[in-house]
């Protein structure tokens, strides 16, 4: 123990001290009144009592194995002001000597070594008393406390009480930690059915997070050949999340569940297909193959879903994140098909498949957007750096509408070759257009090219905000798939409106407005 105090002190800058340190009989250790101060801060930890029990058979192999745990007293504090933390030594680099020869990273092997160090470390029997664990950020305080969490029989249960500023949680907790199994349960609820809220995110993150219940569970199984299996379930009741980077409204989520199954080998990990998710009403089975080849990825995934009720998917759609589209009521049937094949070692041969299909699909009522309006006059807003600058009719009464049959043959054509060349052919998407943006992404590492199609464009602009989130593209590839399948706007009319709307300059809007601008002229046909 000299020796370990001694090294963290010249290394980590740690002072360790303790009242004492026994060895009664040959598999128990007791420890009372440890303190860790990091040199110049504030106190890390204290610890008043620590009794351990291990697995006396085990010892005989070196091999520790912890079968009882009795702690009193320990209270870890986290502290941070301006930019000095009491707990920077946790994130220094470890000088490494330069291997010689490269080893191959080995990850069903480390995977392994960690959950059964886990399960090594995790007691059948004992209680952890008066544990607290504080986090303080120059004046934001978080505080968790344990009264009492007791282990018996492979069974852990427990209250916690988490203050933030001076507002109060009270949470509780249970599950299983069964080291012959190689099994770990845990759930977490609030008491008096109010919500679990998550601290620290929306003062620090600007989020907010916060759930009924949360449930998980791991099994892991040695299957041979150097590999392992991880199964299990995480479930989550009540989500509500919210974040500008995923959507400017709180997002809903009533019900979601994962249950997995894993497989790892030494260079690879993959999700089966038996693996299922269940999100609100909508249910499939995802597969994802992940494959390191000469410091070289390869990732495959997959989704087939057979037909299906189309409600199923829209009655789905979580509030908040598909603003548009909430409230939205169909019938009839969808099928959906997924591939994405990347090899990074062959960008070129990259794969990208996704096709929704219908079969007596019907919208029997729009959500809170009617998602026809560009088939007549509507009210257009143009935005600038997120912020709205001009508001104009796209029909008849306005001055500066051009119809279509107004519009150039020959200009009409070189905005389409310019555009999207084949709008008035396909539904909505170019697979491939979108595939070959993402080769060259990859390629030149950013987001350099985009593969949008006019309608995809005015979807974005018609009907969604400019703020780029993921709740954005999702909800425009419904509004699009939507709009090209139920033929809700016709191509003319899409096309007029694009080039009554399409921004050709600073602050001009509209055909009419770039013909006056670059050029002092009228249009004419």
């Amino acid at each position: 123990m000299d020796r370990r105090i001694a090294k963290a002190k010249r290394e980590q800058g740690l002072s360790i001290s303790y009242q004492s340190l026994e060895l009664k009989g040959v598999s128990h250790i007791e420890m009372n009144g440890l303190t860790i101060i990091p040199e110049q801060r504030d106190t890390l930890l204290q610890l008043q009592t620590l009794r351990l029990e291990f697995n006396f058979w085990k010892l005989f192999g070196g091999h520790l194995e912890v079968q009882d745990v009795q702690l009193d007293k320990l209270k870890i504090q986290l502290i941070k002001r301006d930019s000095i933390a009491n707990y920077d030594f946790l994130f220094q680099k470890e000088k490494k000597e330069t291997p010689s020869k490269k080893e191959e990273y080995n990850y069903a092997k480390q995977a392994d070594e960690l959950l059964e160090l886990v399960f090594d470390l995790l007691p059948e029997n004992g209680e952890i008393r008066h544990l607290s664990v504080t986090h303080q950020r120059d004046t934001n305080l978080i505080e968790v406390k344990v009264p009492l969490l007791t282990i018996k029989n492979n069974q852990f249960s427990s209250e916690i009480t988490v203050r933030e500023e001076n507002q109060y949680q009270r949470w509780t907790t249970r599950g299983e930690l069964n080291r012959s199994s190689h099994t770990i349960k845990a759930e977490l609820y609030s008491q008096k059915k109010q919500k679990v809220y998550l601290p620290y995110l929306k003062k620090h993150f600007e989020a907010e997070v916060m759930f009924d219940s949360l449930s998980y569970s791991l099994t892991k199984t040695n299957i041979g050949s150097g590999q392992i299996a991880l199964s299990g379930v995480a479930a989550i009741t009540g989500l509500q999340v919210l974040h500008h980077a995923l959507s400017p409204d709180r997002i809903n989520l009533d019900r979601g569940k994962f249950s997995y199954h894993i497989h790892m080998g030494s260079n690879f990990a993959e999700l089966d297909s038996s693996s299922h998710v269940q999100f609100n009403k909508l249910e499939f089975h995802p597969y994802l193959y992940i494959e390191k080849k000469h410091d070289k990825w390869h990732i495959k995934s997959t989704i087939n879903k057979p037909w299906f009720p189309a409600n199923e998917l829209f009655g789905s759609l979580p509030k908040g994140l598909f603003s548009n589209l909430e409230g939205i009521q169909t019938k009839g049937m969808l099928s959906y098909h997924f591939l994405f094949d990347l090899d990074f070692s062959q960008l070129d041969s990259l794969k990208l498949e996704s096709e929704l299909n219908h079969k007596d699909f019907h919208i029997i009522k729009y959500g809170a957007t009617n998602l026809a309006k560009m088939s007549e006059e509507f009210s257009y807003t143009a935005y600038e750096k997120e912020q709205p600058v001009k508001t104009f009719n796209v029909g008849p009464s306005y001055e500066h509408f051009t119809p279509l049959d107004s519009i150039s043959p020959l200009l009409q054509m070189s905005v389409l070759q310019s555009e999207d060349g084949a709008f008035f052919y396909h539904k909505g998407f170019l697979p491939d257009a979108l595939r070959e943006a993402l080769i060259y992404d990859l390629k030149v590492k950013r987001f350099a090219r985009g593969g949008s199609t006019i309608t995809m464009q005015l979807v974005k602009n018609v009907f969604l905000n400019r703020k780029k989130n993921i709740a954005r593209k999702l909800e425009e590839a419904l509004i699009v798939w939507l709009i090209e399948t139920k033929c809700l706007t016709s191509k003319q009319r899409m096309y007029e409106v694009y080039l009554n709307i399409a921004e050709w300059g600073p602050m001009v809007y509209g055909i009419y407005e770039a013909a006056d601008y670059y050029f002092s002229k009228r249009l004419r046909n």
